[in-house]
């Protein structure tokens, strides 16, 4: 009895482990870590129509931070608003954004701007292949905005006679970039922009232990100054070329989790918003 008890119970605790892995992969939201059934599953049986496309972007980002921030940052971001939502699919993110590249600070791999629109709008059109019903086009690098913006209204008007909705998403690059900047600044933090206090503590706290920030680069990690908002810069402002706009060394992980969570929440509300809005006319 008792040997039969402990033949049984090693395999009854393989299937409780094979049914709790399952489990935990059932609900995939990371569109290139998924199989085609996987895929068809999500959109046709638990209801995830919603796409999102996120574009990032490869440049440099001073001495500190590795190139692909952009990009990188947009894949953790995407996660999080898709799992907010609910009921979203993360698309490949985009690893080029409307820039252009330098040789005195080379990391930079830009796209025209009216190329970039273009490889937007052809996504858009394979996904609504795929079957989603939504496409939200986001951006984590300022330049493009203007071209998602644009891409996002085109595809609407041709498809929302068809029941599916293309939308761009600006909350999470410009509300959430300036609400941030407006709260550094009230609590003493330096102002800065491009490899700034933003960017490098985002990387921080998305991969600080995953080689994207060379941190013991970040006690030196100050650039050219970066007049406060609604202040005229200083004409006899020293410039640094090292890629970095403003002081980026007090960048913390902290800080990073409160700037990614503001941009996670900024996003997922205004998709929301978008979605349930009647579509423009033309």
């Amino acid at each position: 009895m008792h040997s039969t008890h402990f033949q049984k119970t090693p395999r009854l605790f393989g299937a409780i482990l094979l049914a709790a892995l399952t489990l935990s992969a059932a609900d995939p939201i990371d569109f290139e870590k998924m199989t085609w059934q996987e895929l068809k599953r999500a959109i046709h049986e638990q209801g995830k129509t919603t796409v999102l496309v996120f574009n990032g972007g490869t440049e440099q980002r001073g001495p500190q931070n590795a190139s692909g921030g952009h990009t990188l940052i947009a894949h953790g971001a995407a996660l999080r608003i898709a799992e907010k939502l609910g009921n979203a699919i993360v698309a490949p993110v985009l690893p080029f954004s409307v820039n252009n590249a330098s040789a005195e600070l080379p990391g930079t791999i830009g796209l025209t701007g009216p190329l970039f629109a273009a490889v937007n709008e052809q996504v858009t059109e394979q996904l609504i292949k795929n079957g989603f019903k939504n496409v939200v086009l986001l951006g984590d690098h300022g330049g493009g905005q203007k071209e998602l913006a644009e891409t996002a209204k085109k595809q609407d008007e041709k498809y929302s006679p068809q029941g599916i909705r293309v939308v761009y998403c600006d909350a999470v690059y410009q509300k959430a970039n300036t609400d941030f900047d407006k709260w550094l600044t009230e609590n003493g933090y330096p102002t800065s922009s491009h490899a700034g206090i933003e960017d490098t503590s985002e990387m921080l706290y998305l991969g600080g232990n995953d080689g994207w920030v060379r941190k013991e680069l970040i006690a030196t990690a100050v650039g050219t100054p970066r007049p406060k908002p609604g202040e005229p810069r200083d004409p006899d402002a020293l410039r640094v070329s090292n890629g970095i706009s403003g002081d980026a060394r007090r960048s913390t992980s902290e800080l990073g989790k409160r700037f990614l969570d503001l941009k996670v929440d900024y996003a997922a509300k205004q998709i929301q918003e978008l979605l349930s809005a009647p579509a423009a006319s033309k």
